[in-house]
């Protein structure tokens, strides 16, 4: 499965909401670069949803912009399926998952219908496996191991 890169995201300062849209983000194995959690935990460095979940959010009346997800990279293939293991390229990097993302207050903020609706479909953490890159909006994304 192939899609490519949407948006890129990074959180700069304490406020969690603020969201910075960006042209690239560079990462290492400690997470994004700049980012408010980079070096916090590696197992949740980097926060991916797709379009999926704003689309699904739509056909159900909730109206939330690109972002509000908290994701650092929106793609437009939905990887939901994916495992703790299962690895992705973007460009030229290399992500494993670790996890689903857990549902936070944040999203009850935004709609209280949101936790329930997105409960496995808000996005999937993953770490970067192989160095130092950046990743650019329109790179391509490949799944590369189910």
């Amino acid at each position: 499965m192939t899609g490519k890169v949407i948006e890129l995201f990074i959180t700069q300062n304490s406020d969690k909401k603020t969201r910075l849209s960006v042209d690239f983000i560079t990462i290492d194995t400690n997470g994004i670069i700049g980012d408010k959690f980079y070096a916090k935990d590696p197992m949740r460095s980097i926060l991916l949803s797709s379009q999926y979940s704003y689309k699904l959010s739509q056909d159900n009346n909730i109206d939330i912009n690109e972002g509000a997800l908290g994701e650092n990279i929106l793609i437009d293939i939905n990887p939901y399926s994916l495992i703790e293991g299962n690895k992705i390229k973007i460009g030229n990097t290399i992500l494993e998952i670790t996890q689903n993302c857990t549902l936070c207050k944040g999203l009850s903020s935004l709609d209280s219908r949101l936790p329930k609706l997105l409960k496995n479909d808000r996005g999937i953490f993953a770490k970067v496996i192989e160095g130092t890159s950046e990743i650019h909006l329109g790179d391509q994304v490949e799944i590369l191991n189910y």
